[in-house]
């Protein structure tokens, strides 16, 4: 079965106009299978993204890219939860939940699961499995041992498995926005600071050491999660499903280095050396390899 590369959703707070051009050219010129799209992390946001969201999905589709709405990944209001009803019973394309709430809502339908909700057992996947769930994207901090046992029971269910091989790892989401205190606003007088730091926003320790990104009110690692030189490793676990999360850098190279890989035209080693050169973030892949999520393994464990 030929591996389906998925491209995530935007998480960071782009203007409307760059987050269409940006998908525009994914649909032109990224060799992805898949494209999440949605707001999901500040329904603030989503009003902005409204008028161009219906043209992004078009020529998303119409480039023959299999598309799925996302669902907010936190849901804590009247409003939100109407927002999220009206999503998930629009029934124009299939969803991927990203909150328990819509779980709820999908029971029975044919849906996706995301990186945001905790799926760390096999019991997990046999009940998501149960209730309609045809693809299930790992968190990004599974070592690979609990991996390779997820991938096998969720093969056996049928479900689709996704492991993040690209991007920031989410680590956590709140109801406070991190980015509105850090200018001393209020989270509804927040005034979109997020959208000045279009990769989010670097966070470091009292002595000055890099440690993580804030990107409204979700928690990001400060380096990208890049896990090119384990797909061989993770293709024979039985993972089917690689996700890139955009950043902001050309996801069109990213994309195509790692079909590359994928396809076996290339090493992954070659891949994240080609990475290392697009970026000063530093690359990670310590969840991976049951480290700190924050370290590097120069050569994957066998």
């Amino acid at each position: 079965m030929k591996p389906t590369l998925t491209l995530g959703p935007v998480l960071f707070n782009w203007p409307a106009e760059r987050w269409r051009d940006f998908y525009a050219r994914i649909a032109d010129e990224a060799p992805v299978d898949a494209v999440v799209v949605g707001e999901i992390v500040c329904s603030k946001r989503a009003p902005f993204l409204a008028p161009v969201m219906d043209e992004v999905i078009a020529r998303l589709a119409a480039a023959g890219k299999e598309v799925w709405l996302a669902s907010p990944i936190l849901v804590g209001s009247d409003r939100e939860r109407a927002a999220m009803r009206d999503l998930v019973e629009s029934d124009l394309l299939p969803v991927e939940a990203n909150d328990m709430g819509a779980l709820a809502l999908l029971e029975g339908r044919r849906h996706a699961v995301g990186p945001f909700i905790n799926s760390y057992n096999e019991a997990t996947l046999m009940w998501l499995a149960g209730r309609g769930a045809v693809a299930v994207s790992l968190p990004a901090e599974l070592p690979a041992a609990s991996v390779a046992v997820m991938a096998k029971t969720g093969t056996a269910l049928g479900l689709s498995m996704e492991v993040q091989v690209f991007g920031r790892a989410p680590l956590a989401i709140s109801a406070r926005c991190y980015h509105a205190r850090a200018h001393a606003l209020h989270k509804d007088g927040c005034q979109f600071v997020c959208a000045n730091d279009p990769d989010g926003m670097p966070v470091s320790t009292v002595d000055g050491q890099p440690f993580l990104s804030v990107n409204g009110t979700q928690t990001l690692s400060h380096g990208y999660l890049a896990l090119a030189a384990e797909i061989d490793r993770l293709r024979a676990m039985g993972i089917r499903r690689f996700r890139l999360s955009p950043q902001d850098l050309d996801m069109v190279a990213v994309a195509t280095a790692f079909r590359a890989v994928l396809d076996g035209a290339r090493s992954g080693q070659d891949v994240m050396a080609e990475l290392r050169g697009m970026t000063a973030v530093p690359l990670e892949n310590g969840f991976f390899h049951n480290m700190a999520g924050a370290a590097y393994a120069d050569a994957p464990a066998a």
